[in-house]
């Protein structure tokens, strides 16, 4: 890899932050989502809040879980704006790309985490407590990019509102 090569794909970040940076009402909520995804891009073998917030030289990772747990931004408006981007960067004049569903389940011990329950889990092979995400990419052969994701609600949750409502599942 050369300085060439590292300075396109710095070019290309700032370009692909210039369209989804407004998702981030506050400039300083920008920056820690901008420095989070860098940091996710890093050369970081475990990407946890504290491996994360170590690679870009944070002291401790208290803003980014703030900005994963308890601040305001639209996770809705950053994914079209992450699709949008992925569809003019990977297709562009492109002939072909695919779309790619997959479901991964997620392993869990309690009960209490949305649609968790006992259910067929592809990671696991087998029957397991679990949660169940689907998610959507595309791919063609100039790249590949998530584009859309959503957490599997088996027909038991949608049936009992007392545990969506403790669990705070929107109707919809």
């Amino acid at each position: 890899m050369d300085a060439a090569t590292v300075s396109h794909w710095a070019n290309d970040f700032s370009e692909m932050w210039e369209q989804i940076g407004d998702c981030f009402a506050r400039k300083d909520l920008r920056f820690r989502a901008a420095t989070y995804v860098q940091g996710l891009l890093g050369d970081v073998h475990r990407k946890n809040s504290w491996q994360l917030a170590e690679q870009v030289g944070l002291q401790t990772p208290h803003a980014f879980q703030r900005l994963l747990g308890r601040a305001s931004w639209d996770a809705h408006q950053l994914r079209d704006q992450v699709r949008s981007y992925a569809v003019d960067h990977l297709l562009g004049d492109a002939a072909g790309g695919v779309l790619i569903v997959d479901e991964t389940g997620f392993l869990k011990k309690g009960d209490k985490s949305v649609g968790v329950q006992r259910q067929y889990s592809g990671t696991a092979g087998r029957i397991e407590n679990c949660q169940v995400g689907v998610f959507l990419a595309m791919a063609s052969s100039r790249g590949r990019a998530l584009i859309d994701r959503a957490l599997y609600l088996p027909k038991d949750w949608c049936e009992d509102q007392a545990r969506r409502s403790e669990a705070g599942v929107p109707r919809k």
